[in-house]
């Protein structure tokens, strides 16, 4: 998966390395922390790697084969984005919640994997902070919704 800002078109050279998140590839030197949806009465805990920087957030979760059951990306921006997404080389279907700087969810949309190019883009049409990418289909079955919190606690 790949963070497009306007500029970016592809994703980054960089050699993958092991994770920890329950999936078989990680990319340029992800940290890793936990988040807690809260959705209703429950609270949904994940296990995820965290991109901040501009290389990382273009290599997001491509060339994995699985993603673990509660386990998923966080992308951090320091100001506001309406960038879209690519899913270039990145062999899993994923959904993906863009959030506010509080955490909230803005909008929520499910992504598949790119076949052939031109890669579709998927633009959130909201201004976000943050991105959290899962096993698509994860979020709904959690009963999350727009409007939702994600801490992250890294």
């Amino acid at each position: 998966m790949c963070s497009c800002e306007p500029s970016v078109t592809g994703g980054s050279s960089e050699s993958p390395g092991t994770a920890s998140t329950g999936s078989e590839v990680s990319g340029p030197g992800f940290s890793t922390g936990t988040g807690l949806i809260r959705t209703g009465d429950r609270s949904i805990r994940l296990e995820l790697e965290i991109a901040r920087s501009p290389a990382q957030r273009a290599f997001g979760l491509m060339h994995r084969r699985s993603l673990g059951e509660r386990a998923g990306m966080i992308f951090l921006y320091e100001t506001k984005s309406t960038g879209g997404f690519y899913m270039k080389d990145t062999l899993i279907p994923l959904s993906i919640a863009f959030l506010d700087g509080q955490g909230k969810i803005l909008r929520i949309l499910d992504m598949d994997p790119c076949r052939e190019e031109p890669c579709k883009v998927y633009y959130p049409h909201v201004a976000y902070k943050r991105a959290l990418e899962v096993n698509q289909g994860a979020l709904a079955s959690w009963g999350v919704s727009e409007g939702d919190v994600i801490e992250l606690h890294t």
